[in-house]
């Protein structure tokens, strides 16, 4: 078995990149999701908006990929205001339990200082493990 692209049905094409790769082992590589939507259009100029979308991306890939966000092993957050993050922690918390409930993989959160996209207000990617490769 091949590495399989991962692309949730309906969402515009990915150029020059992958959303997803899962890998013949059942590990799911998540490209980094920002807050637009599956036209790659920006709904939310917010934080915690782009946050929500950005997590229903990665929820997104994972579900298409045939796994569930407990599968999901790591997330790397790049946010570009580092106070506004910490100002809108219950927000975040709120969100977060919202899209992945109360499953906490290992996270790390880099301060950056601008995303390609410059719309975006942050960045996560992911791993997950899917299947019996979890186990």
């Amino acid at each position: 078995m091949a590495n399989s692209i991962i692309q949730p049905d309906g969402w515009a094409e990915a150029k020059g990149y992958a959303n997803g790769v899962l890998a013949k082992d059942g590990t799911l590589y998540v490209g980094g999701q920002i807050g637009w939507d599956e036209t790659q259009t920006f709904r939310s100029d917010d934080f915690i908006g782009q946050m929500e979308q950005t997590l229903r991306n990665i929820q997104a890939i994972v579900e298409r990929a045939g796994g569930a966000v407990t599968d999901i092993v790591r997330l790397t957050w790049y946010v570009i205001d580092k106070r506004e993050y910490l100002a809108r922690q219950r927000e975040v918390g709120e969100v977060y339990r919202r899209v992945l409930g109360r499953h906490f993989p290992a996270m790390t959160m880099i301060v950056v200082s601008a995303l390609v996209e410059d719309e975006a207000l942050l960045e996560i990617e992911a791993t997950a493990v899917l299947g019996s490769a979890a186990s």
